[in-house]
């Protein structure tokens, strides 16, 4: 069994918001397998696919506390940090730019931040959708609680199905074989 994470914060006011597409894109997964959600016992809200024993969650946390849903998820279906794939945005990425890595730092994204303090490991598969760059004089956190203009939500579709891809691709053909075919930019 593993675990997919979508990071994103609760609310009408925050469901288009940049910060949210990595939640976006697993709840996008979860309907186009036409599964239910189930509510977790814990700070998660998930779905699990027959077919491959793979559960597909997001957090019902704000951002900086997706520690708690990692954990939750974690302890609650007794995986290690390792069989957990978080999804996330990142604006050091370019936008509709997929990037899967085994492990690493948080890179400033504050989600990220609070898994590995709350694991206690960074060791964690993660896929980091680009949503970047920050435009010059924008604070990052303005900027990522944003919604898209109208010229990048015309790509949103097109990059959560690539980004769900990429999702299955790690549990179906592994991590390396999902890294060499899937970390590219979508768009030019």
């Amino acid at each position: 069994m593993a675990a997919v994470l979508g990071l994103g914060n609760p609310g009408d006011q925050y469901s288009g918001t940049r910060h949210n597409i990595g939640k976006n894109t697993v709840i996008g997964l979860i309907e186009r397998l036409g599964l239910g959600l189930e509510a977790g016992r814990g700070e998660f809200v998930f779905a699990r696919d027959p077919n491959s024993d793979l559960i597909l969650a997001h957090n019902t946390t704000y951002m900086n506390l997706s520690g708690i849903s990692a954990v939750d998820i974690v302890d609650g279906f007794e995986l290690r940090p390792d069989e957990l794939l978080v999804v996330c945005d990142d604006f050091n990425l370019p936008f509709g730019s997929l990037r899967i890595r085994r492990s690493g730092s948080d890179g400033g994204h504050n989600g990220l931040n609070s898994i590995i303090a709350q694991l206690g490991t960074e060791e964690f598969p993660r896929l980091r959708i680009g949503i970047g760059p920050v435009p010059e004089g924008v604070d990052a956190a303005d900027f990522v609680l944003s919604e898209f203009p109208a010229r990048e939500r015309a790509h949103l579709k097109e990059m959560a199905a690539a980004a769900g891809e990429a999702l299955l691709a790690v549990f179906r053909d592994g991590l390396d074989r999902a890294m060499s075919v899937h970390n590219r930019r979508l768009l030019e």
